[in-house]
């Protein structure tokens, strides 16, 4: 009979897939919990290769999940910028999903404006640009679109101008039950405490934040964030993670970042949703890049399990 300390270890290992039992032994399996998060793949992850046309937006989520094992994917709306104005790409894109089994988690969107942009004109059309990728959304079966919070002025300025982009847009994000969800992707949205300002501004269930743990870079006058108080600040309003990576050490360690610690901000605010596989560096090839930022995450996995089930 296991003790509680086994069922513990068991549990935590199995919930990042791996059995402590040989073959033959089921009787004696103990059915874990959940997992305290499912790991996805950013597609930005494979920015290089697509944008060298070494493979194609359809591919993608075979690629997540026949070289990586992922069965979770996060777009880039660049990537289909065009294609996805085809109800029939849509349509054939999600047929792949389904057949591998590949969950279609949120689309992060650039380029469409700015939902905060000190033009009245021009934030409206902003607003209106990401109507069909919130469009595109419900027809993947995603739950979010992630967009920007760029804006000008003064602090005040920029969190109401935001706020108002980002309510509008949420209005039509409800009706069709997607989420509207705000990167910290530089500038002032990258201060941790002015964007969950925002969010307190707009007060809206359905528009939240995607915290991305390399994403505090503030400009060149501002500098960086801290990276673990931001990461604090936005988890309330999260809905979808972005572990962003860059440069790994000999034993698999984010060099500049502690995933261990960051995953205990994420799991501590309560979240238990989509953690993404963001590979951004320069020192491995985007496929070493992310195996390596996937194998960090389950070693959180199992490590903080134990703490938290």
């Amino acid at each position: 009979m296991m003790d509680r300390r086994d069922f513990m270890k068991s549990s935590a290992m199995t919930a990042a897939g791996i059995s402590l039992f040989p073959a033959g032994c089921a009787s004696e399996f103990v059915a874990p919990p959940p997992p305290l998060f499912k790991v996805s793949l950013a597609q930005w992850s494979l920015h290089k290769a697509l944008f060298a046309n070494e493979m194609t937006n359809l591919e993608f989520p075979v690629i997540a999940r026949e070289a990586f094992g992922i069965n979770g994917v996060e777009y880039v709306n660049a990537f289909m910028k065009e294609e996805a104005r085809d109800p029939r790409y849509i349509q054939e894109l999600k047929g792949i999903c389904d057949a591998e089994g590949v969950t279609s988690v949120l689309i992060m969107c650039d380029g469409e404006g700015r939902l905060g942009d000190p033009d009245a004109e021009a934030r409206t059309t902003a607003i209106e640009n990401h109507y069909r990728w919130i469009d595109v959304a419900v027809e993947l079966d995603c739950h979010s679109i992630r967009v920007n919070a760029a804006s000008e002025g003064d602090w005040n300025t920029q969190r109401n101008l935001a706020a108002d982009g980002l309510s509008r847009l949420t209005e039509y994000g409800e009706q069709a039950n997607i989420n509207v969800i705000v990167e910290n992707h530089g500038g002032i949205s990258s201060n941790g405490a002015w964007l969950a300002e925002v969010m307190r501004t707009v007060n809206k269930p359905m528009c939240g934040t995607l915290p991305d743990f390399g994403n505090f870079d503030m400009g060149e006058e501002m500098g960086w964030y801290d990276i673990y108080q931001g990461t604090e600040e936005l988890m309330p309003f999260a809905h979808a993670v972005s572990a962003k990576s860059h440069n790994f050490d000999a034993e698999g360690n984010e060099r500049d970042k502690d995933y261990m610690r960051l995953m205990r901000i994420v799991l501590d605010a309560g979240y238990r949703g989509w953690v993404g596989v963001e590979y951004e560096g320069s020192e491995v090839g985007e496929y070493d890049g992310i195996t390596l930022t996937k194998n960090l995450l389950e070693r959180c996995l199992v490590e903080l399990t134990p703490e938290y089930i």
